[in-house]
Protein backbone atom coordinates (compact mmCIF):
# COMPACT_ATOMS: atom_id res chain seq x y z
CA UNK A 1 0.00 0.00 0.00
CA UNK A 2 2.73 2.42 0.99
CA UNK A 3 4.71 1.64 -2.18
CA UNK A 4 1.62 2.28 -4.28
CA UNK A 5 1.09 5.73 -2.76
CA UNK A 6 4.76 6.57 -3.20
CA UNK A 7 4.60 5.45 -6.82
CA UNK A 8 1.53 7.63 -7.47
CA UNK A 9 3.15 10.68 -5.87
CA UNK A 10 6.34 10.17 -7.88
CA UNK A 11 4.39 9.75 -11.11
CA UNK A 12 2.35 12.89 -10.39
CA UNK A 13 5.49 14.92 -9.74
CA UNK A 14 7.16 13.68 -12.90
CA UNK A 15 4.12 14.36 -15.05
CA UNK A 16 3.51 17.82 -13.65
CA UNK A 17 7.12 18.78 -14.29
CA UNK A 18 6.98 17.67 -17.91
CA UNK A 19 3.46 18.72 -18.82
CA UNK A 20 2.87 21.55 -21.21
CA UNK A 21 1.12 24.59 -19.89
CA UNK A 22 -1.80 26.21 -21.60
CA UNK A 23 -0.73 27.91 -24.77
CA UNK A 24 2.53 26.01 -25.15
CA UNK A 25 3.51 23.45 -27.73
CA UNK A 26 3.28 19.84 -26.67
CA UNK A 27 5.33 17.03 -28.11
CA UNK A 28 5.50 13.28 -27.83
CA UNK A 29 2.81 10.68 -28.45
CA UNK A 30 0.44 10.94 -31.35
CA UNK A 31 -0.64 14.35 -32.58
CA UNK A 32 -4.23 13.71 -31.46
CA UNK A 33 -3.13 12.71 -27.94
CA UNK A 34 -0.83 15.73 -27.60
CA UNK A 35 -3.36 18.37 -28.60
CA UNK A 36 -5.92 16.93 -26.21
CA UNK A 37 -3.42 17.39 -23.37
CA UNK A 38 -3.72 21.19 -23.60
CA UNK A 39 -1.96 23.92 -25.50
CA UNK A 40 -1.28 23.13 -29.11
CA UNK A 41 0.75 20.58 -31.02
CA UNK A 42 3.45 21.50 -33.47
CA UNK A 43 3.48 19.02 -36.35
CA UNK A 44 5.46 18.63 -39.55
CA UNK A 45 4.02 19.72 -42.85
CA UNK A 46 3.97 16.08 -43.92
CA UNK A 47 1.78 15.26 -40.89
CA UNK A 48 -0.46 18.21 -41.77
CA UNK A 49 -0.83 16.92 -45.34
CA UNK A 50 -1.86 13.51 -44.01
CA UNK A 51 -4.37 15.06 -41.60
CA UNK A 52 -5.83 17.16 -44.44
CA UNK A 53 -6.64 13.96 -46.34
CA UNK A 54 -8.94 12.78 -43.55
CA UNK A 55 -12.65 13.52 -43.49
CA UNK A 56 -12.69 14.50 -39.82
CA UNK A 57 -14.26 17.94 -39.89
CA UNK A 58 -10.94 19.79 -39.60
CA UNK A 59 -10.39 23.38 -40.65
CA UNK A 60 -7.23 24.72 -42.28
CA UNK A 61 -6.55 28.15 -40.84
CA UNK A 62 -4.37 30.73 -42.59
CA UNK A 63 -3.44 33.46 -40.11
CA UNK A 64 -1.68 35.82 -42.52
CA UNK A 65 -3.00 39.14 -43.85
CA UNK A 66 -5.61 39.32 -46.62
CA UNK A 67 -3.06 40.39 -49.25
CA UNK A 68 -0.81 37.44 -48.38
CA UNK A 69 -3.75 35.04 -48.52
CA UNK A 70 -4.82 36.45 -51.89
CA UNK A 71 -1.34 35.92 -53.32
CA UNK A 72 -1.57 32.17 -52.63
CA UNK A 73 -2.92 29.87 -49.93
CA UNK A 74 -3.41 26.19 -49.20
CA UNK A 75 -6.49 24.78 -50.90
CA UNK A 76 -9.52 24.98 -48.61
CA UNK A 77 -7.86 27.31 -46.10
CA UNK A 78 -9.95 29.85 -44.21
CA UNK A 79 -8.44 33.27 -43.54
CA UNK A 80 -8.32 34.55 -39.96
CA UNK A 81 -5.47 37.06 -39.56
CA UNK A 82 -3.46 36.58 -36.37
CA UNK A 83 -3.84 40.27 -35.57
CA UNK A 84 -7.63 39.87 -35.46
CA UNK A 85 -7.51 37.08 -32.86
CA UNK A 86 -8.10 38.60 -29.45
CA UNK A 87 -9.48 37.06 -26.25
CA UNK A 88 -12.93 36.50 -27.77
CA UNK A 89 -13.54 33.25 -29.68
CA UNK A 90 -13.74 34.04 -33.41
CA UNK A 91 -17.16 33.57 -35.06
CA UNK A 92 -15.49 31.47 -37.76
CA UNK A 93 -14.39 28.95 -35.09
CA UNK A 94 -17.56 28.13 -33.11
CA UNK A 95 -16.50 24.59 -32.11
CA UNK A 96 -13.63 24.63 -29.60
CA UNK A 97 -13.16 20.89 -30.10
CA UNK A 98 -12.78 21.07 -33.90
CA UNK A 99 -9.42 20.07 -35.35
CA UNK A 100 -7.64 23.27 -36.41
CA UNK A 101 -4.57 23.11 -38.65
CA UNK A 102 -2.81 26.49 -38.51
CA UNK A 103 -0.17 28.01 -40.77
CA UNK A 104 1.19 31.43 -41.76
CA UNK A 105 4.11 32.57 -43.90
CA UNK A 106 7.07 31.32 -41.87
CA UNK A 107 5.60 29.84 -38.67
CA UNK A 108 5.85 32.78 -36.27
CA UNK A 109 2.28 34.10 -36.49
CA UNK A 110 0.83 30.59 -36.56
CA UNK A 111 2.49 29.85 -33.21
CA UNK A 112 1.12 33.11 -31.78
CA UNK A 113 -2.36 32.31 -33.08
CA UNK A 114 -2.18 28.75 -31.71
CA UNK A 115 -1.25 30.07 -28.27
CA UNK A 116 -4.11 32.58 -28.29
CA UNK A 117 -6.65 29.96 -29.36
CA UNK A 118 -5.40 27.49 -26.76
CA UNK A 119 -5.75 30.18 -24.08
CA UNK A 120 -9.41 30.56 -25.13
CA UNK A 121 -10.02 26.84 -24.64
CA UNK A 122 -9.61 25.40 -28.13
CA UNK A 123 -8.36 21.85 -27.69
CA UNK A 124 -7.38 20.37 -31.07
CA UNK A 125 -4.86 22.85 -32.43
CA UNK A 126 -2.08 21.72 -34.76
CA UNK A 127 0.49 24.27 -35.90
CA UNK A 128 2.55 23.31 -38.96
CA UNK A 129 4.67 26.32 -39.81
CA UNK A 130 4.70 28.41 -42.93
CA UNK A 131 3.56 28.34 -46.50
CA UNK A 132 7.04 29.41 -47.61
CA UNK A 133 8.16 25.77 -47.25
CA UNK A 134 4.86 24.09 -48.21
CA UNK A 135 5.29 21.38 -50.83
CA UNK A 136 1.57 20.83 -51.40
CA UNK A 137 -0.89 22.63 -53.64
CA UNK A 138 -1.18 26.42 -53.41
CA UNK A 139 -4.15 28.21 -54.95
CA UNK A 140 -4.63 31.88 -55.80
Amino acid sequence: MRKGILLLITAALLLSGCGAGEGSAVSGGSAYESAAAGGYTQISQEEAMEMMKRDDGHIILDVRRQDEYDSGHIAGAVLLPNESITDTPPESLPDKGQIILIYCRSGNRSKQAAEKLAAMGYTNIYEFGGINTWKGEIVT
